[in-house]
């Protein structure tokens, strides 16, 4: 099939444009974007869609290069008789500003623009160059950083304005038809850089791929994350379905949960709700698979606990989870967290990177747990009041240390124990139901809760450093 009709195709397969829609092409003046401007000319002059411009975005980060580029860009829309906006923004001070890599950056400040310069010159769309070799090398840079099923789906046909029309299409055969055409385009140096993960994937882990494993890998790769993204667009109406019996309340200060009902949704579709949730009130701030967690730990617990989490912060109250904007009763201490821990159970401490766990042992089982320090303890089960809560210290916390004659300041121990200052807050304590020290985690059990006679009954504490061992 011939590519003009394939890219045909692939703007009725995904409604990406009608007859009379305006699409404005995103113009870098590299290959891949020079090859789209002059597919959509031809749609245009097929009568499958209107060609409203192009838009090029000088990023401001490779002088004389990109002053070249846009100069490009410029006369190529000219000679073509395409309308053209073009912006210079400053990237560097924008990552500054909010605290974001360069690529970061430049991807967000160029969709701003390329909003901005649709608005201008009238477009219900904007057509980006995203080939197939960038979904698989897409999908291998987010399998390699551990996404799910929705990170996996990697670049969609469609996002809001944003259209892809050679999605299906390989960069060398975009490449080859620009030849055909005679069209030129401007080199980007920084595309060689192999400092940049993406480069990396697609000069080098790709290639040995293809030589080592399977030629046809792009292609296989493109074709897994279109699964993905099928997988992922079921699952996410379903969890849409889900979250009417979830999400109970939700006004501008806070949001209320069924926490029995979020348990009870099965695992794809409340990690896709919790998601949801945070996202819309992180602020801007990333929401990522541990925060996602946390709330499904806190929700699967009993009783209270707290856990702070981008932009919010969300506590539970027997079945109700509410979520709320600020950093919670421990403004001061980011790094905050309360989650029960059941008996049997294991929690998570993020962002620690610590697990907690705590089962109960009998007979035979309690011969050797006499031990109080270190990364399993034994405590007496009969001096525990339940609920166990792993927690961060807080202010005016106090501390009865094995074998110390009496209670101190939690502050003082961790000094005399040279935790290192900025552990501290993220160190994890096992308290009960009284809110008294079990265990200062790796530290000491507190006196308190000694086991004297095992037979009594002992329940077994264990921390281990997510990702392995202690």
């Amino acid at each position: 099939m011939a590519l003009l009709e394939r890219v045909r195709q692939t703007l009725r397969q995904h409604a990406l444009a009608r007859p009379d829609t305006r699409v404005l092409v995103a113009l870098s003046g590299g290959a891949d974007s020079v090859a789209l401007l002059y597919l959509l000319r031809q749609l245009q002059a097929s009568g499958d869609l209107v060609l409203a411009g192009a838009a090029h975005v000088h990023h401001g980060l490779r002088g004389a290069d990109a002053d070249a580029d846009e100069a490009f860009c410029r006369d190529l829309t000219a000679d073509m008789g395409v309308a053209f906006a073009s912006e210079r923004v400053d990237v560097r001070a924008l990552a500054r500003e909010r605290r974001r890599s360069i690529e970061d950056a430049a991807r967000t400040a160029r969709y701003q623009s390329l909003e901005r310069a649709a608005a201008q010159l009238g477009a219900a769309a904007i057509a980006t160059a995203h080939t197939r070799d960038d979904q698989a090398e897409t999908f291998l840079l987010r399998l390699l950083r551990g996404a799910a099923t929705r990170g996996l789906a990697s670049i969609r046909p469609r996002a809001g304005r944003v259209i892809r029309p050679v999605i299906d299409v390989a960069r060398a055969e975009l490449r080859q038809y620009l030849r055909q055409a005679g069209g030129s385009f401007r080199e980007d140096a920084t595309n060689r850089d192999v400092a940049i993960p993406r480069n990396r994937v697609r000069h080098e882990l790709l290639p040995l791929i293809e030589t080592r494993f399977s030629p046809a890998a792009t292609v296989l790769l493109a074709r897994q994350a279109g699964l993905a993204r099928d997988d992922d667009e079921l699952l996410q109406r379903l969890a849409i379905e889900t979250a009417r019996h979830v999400v109970l309340r939700e006004t501008d200060a806070i949001v209320e949960l069924d926490a029995a009902a979020l348990t009870a949704a099965p695992r794809a579709l409340s990690s896709r709700i919790v998601y949801q949730v945070l996202t819309a009130r992180s602020g801007g701030r990333s929401v990522g698979a541990d925060h996602v967690d946390r709330l499904l730990a806190l929700a699967a617990a009993t009783g209270h606990g707290m856990v702070s989490l981008p932009g919010q912060y969300a506590e539970r109250r027997g079945s109700l989870l509410a979520l709320r904007p600020g950093r919670g009763p421990n403004a001061g201490r980011p790094n905050s967290f309360a989650l029960l821990l059941s008996i049997p159970g294991e929690v998570s401490c993020q962002p620690g990177g610590w697990s907690i766990a705590a089962q109960p042992l009998r007979g035979a089982d309690t011969g050797r747990w006499w031990v109080a320090r270190g990364y399993e303890v034994g405590v007496a089960a009969g001096a525990v009041a339940l609920p166990l809560t792993v927690r961060t210290r807080r202010a005016g916390d106090r501390f009865h240390p094995l074998g110390a004659p009496g209670a101190r300041k939690l502050q003082d121990f961790l000094v005399d124990r040279k935790v290192p200052r900025n552990q501290r807050d993220r160190l994890p304590l096992v308290v009960d139901g009284h809110d008294r020290i079990v265990w200062v985690a790796g530290h000491s059990v507190g006196e308190d809760f000694r086991v004297i006679d095992p037979a009594a009954g002992v329940l077994l504490l264990t921390l281990r450093r997510l990702g392995g061992v202690g």
